[in-house]
Parts: structure tokens; sequence; C-alpha cells
């Protein structure tokens, strides 16, 4: 890919050499001569430079006076059309500036450096050295453009308006998580049963709010022993315990600035819950082994599928870092309680599951949502996804599939035999992705792991099954 370089250089001599030479380099160069003409190209041409290669002087006014205002301009026209909900500093064009000067000054080299310049160099410059600048500056501005580009991409994708459901309560959590983007708050507590999409909401919080553009680190409480996760917060220096023979940052380090999402959190040991809240109220932490704190600024979201609350009213949880942590609280209401929400969860899984199988299921039978719904759902969404990844990928044509709903409770045969002539009990003694697999496995073997071979014999796609036996870790001849 072609990437633009913006040269503004009164002294048409040095502006056509640096020009010839950095065209032959592979750059789209474009030459301002002033910083009215560099003006016009970068406010109504929508130039959009990877990087901006300035005298600081020019005839009409000083270079980085100009960038201040065109940075302070783009940011604001870029906001402008992402619309009022995208959070600040998500938006605005990443350009990497090098400055050249006759006359440098250390007041101007550091105003530079303050305004975000990428360096400072005087004139006359080494090419050589400029070149290898320039080529620093051009990897950290595509960097920080790949960066935006992904931080924008989460926030379409982590909309409030990706809590589905018509359901009131699902319009509610929708209302909420839209209210809480538009506030700094710095800790939140998430509740609800496992499977109710705490995750989901921890994300929309994130790339939703002020700190989008910044770390997101997620930790899982309970799967992790002690000793590891006080570790993994908080980090260690070397020889803080054996086996520690270098420094780590710790999670709340990486988090800075942005969100650190703990899930589980009514897990976490006692102690360890002391030293969190002193993290919080202190706004510094302190590695194992280390002797200084260090200053972190992280928004906590916790979840839980306890009820906190009663925990701290008994004692298994501190009380005091619940009370710190819950200056909001987010309950998650249960499928169950919200089973019209299938209507719209139901297709959405199946379109997602689609895409990633090549399957083309489309046609619901009336007698499969009457099983949908009749269902208690105790996995909640968790489960609706899986059972609808599993109905999804047996399907055999455009018709959902609803032998394999297999959805405890629910009358069904006692044995199901495929065309391939393998027999699965359907007793509960063997769980669901067991049979998934062992069908794969067995249709490879027979096919002498020939992908393509077992796919016809299975009247599946290539890609649908290909998918399966990635996901399984078994192999293929092709």
């Amino acid at each position: 890919m072609i990437e633009t370089l913006l040269i503004i250089e009164d002294e048409k001599l040095l502006g056509s050499e640096l020009s010839r030479h950095y065209r032959q380099s592979g750059w789209e160069v474009v030459l301002a001569t002033n910083l009215a003409e560099a003006r016009e190209l970068l406010l109504n041409r929508k130039l959009d430079p990877l990087l901006v290669l300035s005298d600081m002087n020019l005839p009409d006014g000083n270079a980085l006076d100009f960038m201040e205002k065109i940075k302070a301009k783009q940011t604001y026209s870029n906001t402008s059309k992402e619309g009022a909900s995208m959070p600040a500093g998500v938006s605005g064009a990443f350009a990497e500036w090098l400055f050249l000067t006759g006359y440098g000054n250390v007041p101007d080299s550091v105003r530079a450096l303050r305004l975000g310049a990428y360096d400072f160099l005087e004139k006359p410059c080494d090419l050589d050295r400029l070149d290898l600048l320039v080529a620093s500056a051009s990897r950290s501005a595509a960097i920080q453009r790949r960066v935006a580009d992904q931080t924008k991409d989460r926030h379409r994708r982590y909309t409030a308006d990706a809590y589905a459901g018509h359901s009131y309560q699902a319009q509610g959590i929708r209302q909420l998580l839209a209210k809480l983007n538009q506030v700094p708050f710095s800790a939140l507590i998430i509740g609800g049963e496992s499977g109710t999409g705490k995750g989901l909401a921890a994300r929309i919080l994130h790339y939703g709010g002020s700190r989008a553009q910044q770390p997101m680190i997620e930790v899982n409480c309970a799967a992790l022993p002690r000793e590891l996760l006080e570790s993994e917060l908080f980090g260690h220096e070397p020889g803080a315990f054996t086996g520690a023979a270098g420094r780590h940052r710790g999670l709340l380090e990486q988090a800075d600035g942005g969100t650190l999402f703990m899930d589980e959190i009514g897990e976490m040991p006692l102690d360890l819950q002391a030293k969190l809240l002193k993290v919080i109220e202190d706004h510094k932490v302190r590695r194992l082994g280390g002797e200084k704190e260090i200053q972190v600024d992280v928004q906590i979201v916790a979840a839980s599928n306890r009820d906190l609350e009663k925990m701290a009213q008994e004692g298994s949880f501190r009380a005091d870092l619940y009370h710190r942590l819950s200056v909001f609280k987010l309950i998650l209401p249960p499928l169950r309680e919200a089973v019209e929400d299938l209507d719209e969860l139901v297709p959405l899984f199946v379109a997602e599951y689609n895409a990633k199988a090549g399957q083309h299921v489309k046609d619901i039978p009336a007698n499969v949502w009457e099983k949908l719904k009749a269902h208690h759902w105790p996995g909640n969404v968790r489960e609706l996804r899986n059972v609808i990844e599993r109905c999804v990928l047996f399907a055999d044509g455009p018709t959902f599939p609803g032998q394999w709903l297999q959805l405890p409770g629910q009358q069904t045969v006692e044995a199901l035999q495929t065309d391939a002539g393998i027999w699965l009990p359907l007793d509960g003694s063997m769980a669901l992705d067991d049979m998934d697999c062992f069908i794969i496995k067995t249709a490879l073997e027979r096919a002498d792991n020939n992908l393509t071979a077992a796919a016809r014999a299975l009247g599946a796609t290539r890609e649908t099954l290909r998918y399966r036996v990635r996901k399984y870790n078994l192999k293929i001849a092709d």
C-alpha cells in the first residue's frame, strides 16, 4: 500500500530534492510551499497523509501553531461525522509530524514534542538520519491508525444495542448501559446468573465509554489460585518469590488509563480483596517484592454470579470493598424471565454460525420454537448459543434441525444412526460435544482423513467440516 507524505517547505530546491528522494523510496509525495496550501490540502481536499515533514518557520506562520490547529479541527470534524456517541479520543486523523528548522532552539523543540510531534531536527539534516526518522515515524503512525481502527470497530460492535432482546428487561439494560457510557464512573458491579452476558456488558461499557482507546484487561478470579492471582493482579519484582526471575507488570498496571474487568470477583480471597481496595482508594499499586508505589488510573468493572451484597453481610466478601465497587450496579436478568428475547436471539446466533461454518440455515419450524420457549435455560444465553451452534453445524439444508436440540427434560429418541452407520447414545451417557467430535473423527477415519470425502459422506460442505475439524483439533489429509 502506497502511503502519502506531505512536505511543507518554502525552499524550492530543498522541497524538490526531498520530494524526488521520497518518491523514489515508494511514497506518494505532496509538496506545499506554505501553510495556506497545506491547510487547503488537509482540511478542504481531505488529504490524509501518514507523515508530515515540515519546515518550522514558513512565510505565513509558525508550523507548530499550524499543527496544533489542524489536529484540533480534524478531531472535531471526525467526531461530528462519527456522531455524538463516539467516545472521546477515538476519532481524529493519525499522522506523525517531523519538523526541520534552520535555527532551532530548546523552547521550540520542547513545545514540538509536547504538542505531539515525532521529532525536531535542525538544518542541514543528514539524509540518512532523516530516512531513519521517516521510517520510524511512519511505523508509529501506522500502529496508531491500526489501534484507532480496531477501537472504532469495537465501538461499533459493542454499542448498547449489542445487548439484544425486545423484552422490557432487555430494553431497561440497554438504556442503563447507554447512560453509563456517558459518565466517567470509577467502579461498577455486574450481577446475574452464569451465562447472562456479563462479559458482553463489560465490553459495551468499555468500548462505548471515554476509555475506549485505552486497554481493556480481563481476568477470571475463579480460574487462578491465590498466589498466581496476586502476582497477576499486582505484578512482582525479580526474586519476590521462588521462580520470579524477572519483573512482571501486573494487570492493574497494564490496564492503566483503561478498564480492568474482574469476572467472578466473589471468589477472590479476603486478603487480596483488602489489597485491591487499597489500590482503588489510593490509585497506587505496589508490586510483590517492590519498594515503590506506582500511580494507576483504572476503571474497575467487577462481575459475579453470586449475591455480593449477601456475601458482604455474611462476612465472606469484604463489606468495604463491596461498597466501594457498587458505585453502580447492573443486574442482568436470566433468559427464562425474558423468553420473548428468543425471537431476536435465535436468528442472531443462527446468522452468526451460518457465517462461521458456511451454512445456510434460515427456516425454523414451529415445533422448534415451541421446544426453545418451553425450556428453562439454566445456562441462559451461553447455553442457547451452544445449542444453536450445534444445530446449525449439523444442518443438512436451510431448515433448522430440531433433532439436534437435545434439550434436557424434553422427549427424544433413545439413539441416532447417521448415514455413515454411526450409533450414538442419547441417554445422557455421552456429552454433546463428544458426539459431534466422534461423528467427525469416525467419518474422517473411514475416508482416510480426506476432508472432501468425509464431507461428502456426512452431507456437509468442506467449509462446515473444516470449521469443526479445527474446533476439535483433528487431523486431515488436505
